[in-house]
């Protein structure tokens, strides 16, 4: 393909992208790879400059309007954003600007906020009133929403004190994560649709002929542009067009914040992007602004974008690579999880090659198949997962993918129980059961048998030294000594944990014994109830539904679980083996001066990891669940929180503790809120 082919093609490609992602709020592909389509196109026009065209879609801003709405013409451009990726790239902007300026980019005072996925969106108010509503369009001209727009609840129809004059508020229509599950919990109910994403949601619920369908949908609006079309108003800084929006009663991103000099705005945008999952809406970058408004008007605008501002666009959390093939894993409670085998491809910053498709339903509900291209979704720390296939049209399909009726790993049946949608390997003896059953129960959140990883895991199985948990307290120094990588000290130090574990307390042991459905919280409450394995083991079904944050379900498999052969055997052997299998008696005083209270811990806290500061509560009596709730006693606030924590507590009047009160409150149940 020569350059002028490839250039014909990158242009029909983005228009045909442009016009599904802007008019019918579907987009074919993630913003990743449109951008860097875009990006390339941009490098081969500036590198055959006869290939220029200033017609060009690598020019325009957005997309031509839909004829389904009337049409607004805006009274200024609402421009696009030039993009960067890199840190380096953003400290290049900065010195082009302040180089623009004639200053040092170190006096430079930039504003950096959020980049929220969602839809732009301008509403103009005369004398006060709401008089109309648009989107973007294609920067000049847009479509009229207007009736749309007075539905969002956080729109004001009047603007108080402002009886005079004409603006213009800009900003960007979304659905918070809540909302958006929210709406999406609504969709299954009825049978409808589910939507793929809340930029998708927020644009597609704007964009509606009948205001009453927008209305039943919880958007937002957030807003980060003032525009004075009577330029009756004096501002010398950006803040205080934002201070005046908010007067106004204009939601701003409280996690805006003013920052001097290119380095600390560089550090800023990095904990943005460290803390993107802990904000309440999602974003995909940061946009960076100078603050000075006479230098901003210096400055002036391109084309299609202010030389003032620019966007760093975080590594996306979007791809699309090939799917070569699906397979099946088999976890330690039998199931059957169907996964992805990918093109490797770089997703959130980390190399995926696997995915999960969670189970029989969703292969077939995603209808994803060998050979397809798909969509694959890396959300922070969150397993990949293949969203969905992007249309070939021009390509033929496999066959659908069929489940497996026999396990991969042992032959044995796979079976569906009751109405669950997943699948299960019924043979206890499957090999690859019993290999993650033993890494569980080595775990750091259960007997915590460091040395016991999944390779250390799998040699002892296939030398056939172990074949049950039980087997770990009987291996001796010498079986292990001449293993491939272990020594005699590294033998010994093994065996050392192994002792160790014996006197683990009850609840973590039931942690590790992976009975189904029972988790850290439901174990610590069985503990606490019945002290001794022995008694667990002998309460009826009835004792056991009366146990806090138990209920029917856990109990009915913890009943289950104590009068299995299987069990009973292994917990003779664990007992024999000098596990203690009883819970600590809490002693009165400093230990219960948490008892009954939830406690959220979020960011840092000096003397303690995540996993210690959540133990101490527990160990007063207290509960450390991750979510805020009404019932929340308090959040304790350390460094680097997550912000979405602590914004719930100030909206439902939770207590915020900072963390150098978090050992007074450890020892006794009290603190001193600091005032607001």
């Amino acid at each position: 393909m020569t350059p002028a082919e490839r250039v014909a093609w990158l242009r029909g490609e983005l228009a045909r992208h442009n016009e599904a992602y802007f008019v019918r709020d579907a987009p074919l592909i993630p913003d990743a790879d449109y951008d860097a389509l875009a990006r390339e196109l941009r490098a081969l026009e500036a590198q055959y400059p006869e290939l220029g065209d200033d017609s060009s879609v690598s020019m325009a801003v957005g997309a031509p309007s839909s004829p389904l709405f009337g049409a607004v013409t805006h009274a200024e451009p609402m421009l696009s954003l030039d993009n960067v990726f890199a840190v380096d790239e953003l400290g290049a902007w900065a010195q082009r600007t302040a180089r623009g300026l004639g200053v040092d980019a170190d006096s430079l005072t930039f504003v950096v906020e959020p980049k929220i996925d969602g839809l732009a969106c301008s509403i103009t108010y005369v004398d006060g009133v709401l008089t109309q509503g648009a989107t973007r369009g294609d920067g000049r001209v847009g479509e009229d929403v207007t009736e749309n727009v007075r539905t969002i609840h956080d729109v004001p129809a009047t603007l108080e004190g402002f009886s005079s004059g004409r603006v213009e508020v800009r900003g960007e229509v979304y659905l918070a994560k809540a909302d958006f599950k929210d709406l999406n919990g609504r969709q299954r109910e009825l049978g409808a649709k589910e939507f793929a994403n809340p930029r998708n949601a927020a644009a597609g619920s704007l964009r509606q002929k009948d205001p009453k369908v927008t209305a039943a949908r919880p958007l937002s609006f957030l807003t980060y542009q003032l525009v004075d079309l009577d330029g009756a108003m004096v501002f010398a800084r950006y803040v205080d067009t934002l201070a005046r929006l908010s007067a106004w009663g204009f939601a701003t991103a409280r996690e805006t914040v003013v920052e001097v000099g290119g380095a600390a705005m560089i550090a800023r945008s990095t904990w943005f992007e460290e803390h993107r999952h802990d904000l309440s809406y999602e974003i995909d970058g940061v946009v960076i602004k100078i603050d000075d408004l006479a230098r901003r008007a210096a400055l002036g605008s391109t084309s299609r974008a202010p030389r003032w501002a620019i966007a760093r666009k975080f590594p996306p959390e979007e791809r699309t690579t090939r799917l070569l093939a699906i397979e099946v894993s088999i976890g330690r409670t039998g199931r059957a999880t169907p996964y992805a085998v990918l093109e490797p491809v770089l997703v959130a910053g980390s190399r995926v090659a696997m995915a999960t498709l969670h189970n029989q339903d969703q292969v077939a509900l995603k209808d994803v198949r060998p050979g397809d291209l798909v969509i694959v979704r890396k959300a922070g720390e969150v397993i990949p997962e293949v969203v969905g296939a992007v249309a070939e049209p021009a390509r033929a399909r496999q066959p659908a993918w069929v489940f497996p009726s026999s396990c991969p790993e042992c032959g044995g049946p796979l079976e569906r129980v009751g109405e669950e949608s997943d699948t299960y390997c019924v043979n206890p003896a499957c090999p690859a059961q019993l290999l993650q059953q033993i890494i569980h129960f080595a775990s750091r959140g259960a007997l915590d048998i460091e040395g016991l990883g999944e390779q250390r895991v799998a040699q002892l199985l296939g030398e056939g030294l172990v074949s049950d948990v039980a087997d770990l307290f009987s291996l001796r120094r010498q079986d292990l000594e001449n293993l491939e990588g272990l020594g005699e000290l590294s033998a010994t130090s093994l065996i050392n944990a192994i002792d160790g574990a014996r006197s683990m307390p009850l609840s973590r042991v039931l942690v590790g014994l992976g009975i189904r459905h029972v988790g850290p919280v439901a174990a610590r409450e069985l503990a606490r109830a019945f002290a001794t394995y022995g008694a667990l083991a002998q309460a009826p079904l009835e004792q056991l539904e009366r146990i806090d944050g138990v209920g029917p379900v856990i109990a009915a498999s913890v009943h289950r679980y104590c009068r299995e052969d299987e069990s009973i055997e292994r917990m003779t052997r664990l007992a024999e083996a000098g596990l203690t299998l009883s819970e600590p008696e809490s002693s009165a005083g400093p230990e219960d001066t948490l008892a009954g209270r939830a406690v959220v811990v979020t960011g840092t806290l000096e003397g303690f990891t995540r996993d210690e500061a959540e133990a101490a509560v527990v160990a007063r009596g207290g509960t450390s669940p991750g979510a805020v709730s009404k019932k929340t006693y308090c959040v304790v606030v350390g460094e680097a929180p997550g912000v979405a924590k602590v914004t719930k507590a100030r909206d439902l009047g939770v207590p915020i503790v900072p963390a150098a009160a978090f050992r007074q409150l450890l020892e006794t149940g009290t603190f001193v809120a600091p005032s607001p």
